[in-house]
């Protein structure tokens, strides 16, 4: 099996670029919303560390959002209690699919967390700044503190870019965006 990771700035369409490979997808975002859904393990941790801004469950984003404003420490708090979590569910994955050919990671914090493995392939996609800036500003309940304060917990994009072994331009149209993804795809079954 051939894992396959996706890296970029936030806003980039990573998750879209993502699932124009046509192979499972894990996807940490849509695990760690999960997460702060379902698992009372999770919550109980959070509460834990975070007594004045987690008060029930399921955990609200308005109260994680409230601790992270209130300190950047909070943030690395949040983090090390949902990131083994999300690699534990990364790994079911894995192992799930394991007979698959290729399986693809979606996940922001990749580099950072150190999950990739250096036969991981790293995909690097790439977008303009007004258009990661008018697509944040397209989601719904987004805070722009917010994402100011997750982007310094990130490596620097353009040493994201350079760890990468391909490069994706995402002007937000599909049509781009998959012949760019069957371009790699060949290129990756000419080497295996």
């Amino acid at each position: 099996m051939i894992r396959i990771a996706v890296v970029g700035d936030i806003g980039c369409g990573k998750s879209y670029v993502a699932k124009q490979f046509g192979y499972p997808v894990f996807n940490a975002d849509t695990e760690v919303t999960r997460l702060y859904k379902k698992s009372k393990k999770c919550y109980s941790k959070l509460k834990k560390k975070l007594p004045n801004y987690i008060t029930s469950f399921p955990v609200k984003k308005s109260e994680l959002y409230k601790a992270i404003m209130s300190s950047s420490h909070n943030l690395k708090k949040i983090v090390e209690i949902i990131h083994p979590e999300v690699r534990n569910s990364m790994n079911k994955f894995i192992k799930k699919n394991k007979n698959k050919k290729f399986v693809i990671l979606d996940i922001p914090l990749l580099m950072e967390n150190k999950i990739n493995t250096h036969r991981d392939i790293l995909i690097f996609v790439d977008a303009k700044k007004n258009d990661i800036n008018k697509k944040i500003k397209k989601r719904k309940n987004v805070n722009f503190k917010i994402v100011k304060k997750l982007k310094k917990i990130q490596l620097p994009i353009e040493f994201k870019k350079k760890q990468s072994d391909f490069i994706i331009k995402n002007n937000f149209k599909s049509n781009y965006v998959k012949k760019n993804v069957k371009k790699i795809m060949e290129k990756i079954l000419l080497n295996v």
